[in-house]
């Protein structure tokens, strides 16, 4: 084996130094430009962090200034509110002795309305008394004269009974007192003896209610003051035919002895005035009783 000569080696050894000059060489301009990228970087870095910071400081102040603005109007809100207090406070104070002074003198003037009303009861207790004074002399002097009305209404009810008439009825049967006028029915009424019915019938197709029957008036003569009625009691039918003036209409319903009077005062055209006159006591005729 041939051992290689020391040529050889050198020109190896110069051979590998060429190449590592060139490698370092790139090595240091990669470092270079690796920190001046770096450099750059860092310096833009301190621009943002200085933009950043003045940022916040700008916004600091501004908040500061909101804050103090805030704070300036809460305390004249405050300030407000303890000024309305305090006038709500004198006010209600002021209203309390308002409101003192107003009772008392509401006292007052009830306690003078209450002496002045005790004052007035007294003069009408007095007024009372005098009054009934008087009226006790009154009935005295008027019990003399009670007798004497007393007379005075006998003598009227038997002048009564002597103006008032009596006539035969339409069926022969003695009729009771008759008025022919409106005033002797006042005075018929007052006498109480029957029930009294008014009526004022004018000429039409349907009877109209009388007390407790029906009549129709179908005919009225005014030349010869004569009329004629239907009379319906019972649910029977009765005419009534060319009656006169002041003439008693007699006629029976079952529930009365006496017979019922119609008698009419007043005949116009085609229409009649006058009363119905009915028994106070309503009993069937023919009932037992030994009448």
């Amino acid at each position: 084996m041939t051992n290689p000569s020391p040529r050889s080696y050198q020109s190896h050894s110069q051979s590998g130094s060429s190449l590592l000059v060139p490698i370092l060489l790139g090595a240091v301009i990669a470092l270079i430009a690796a920190n001046v990228y770096l450099f750059l970087q860092l310096d833009k870095m301190k621009t943002d962090i200085a933009v950043v910071q003045q940022g916040m400081a700008d916004e600091v102040v501004q908040l500061k200034e909101s804050v103090n603005v805030n704070n300036a109007a809460s305390r004249k809100r405050v300030e407000g509110l303890q000024e309305q207090l305090a006038t709500a406070q004198q006010e209600a104070t002021q209203a309390v002795g308002r409101a003192k002074t107003e009772a008392v003198q509401r006292a007052e003037a009830l306690s003078r309305q209450l002496s002045e009303e005790q004052r007035k009861q007294q003069e009408r207790a007095q007024e009372i008394a005098s009054r009934v004074e008087e009226v006790n002399r009154s009935v005295e002097e008027s019990a003399a004269q009670v007798e004497t009305v007393k007379k005075e209404l006998v003598d009227a009810d038997s002048a009564l009974n002597v103006a008032l008439k009596q006539a035969m009825g339409d069926m022969g049967v003695m009729s009771g007192l008759i008025a022919t006028n409106a005033e002797e029915l006042v005075q018929l009424k007052a006498m109480g003896d029957r029930n009294y019915f008014e009526f004022d019938l004018r000429k039409a197709k349907q009877p109209v209610k009388v007390g407790d029957i029906l009549v129709r008036l179908t005919k009225a003569d005014t030349k010869r003051n004569r009329f004629t009625v239907e009379v319906i009691a019972d649910d029977k039918k009765v005419e009534k035919k060319d009656r006169t003036l002041n003439e008693p209409i007699q006629f029976y319903t079952m529930g009365a002895r006496q017979p019922y009077e119609m008698v009419v005062n007043n005949v116009q055209k085609d229409r009649i005035v006058g009363y119905l006159a009915t028994p106070k006591v309503q009993r069937a005729r023919g009932a037992s009783g030994g009448e």
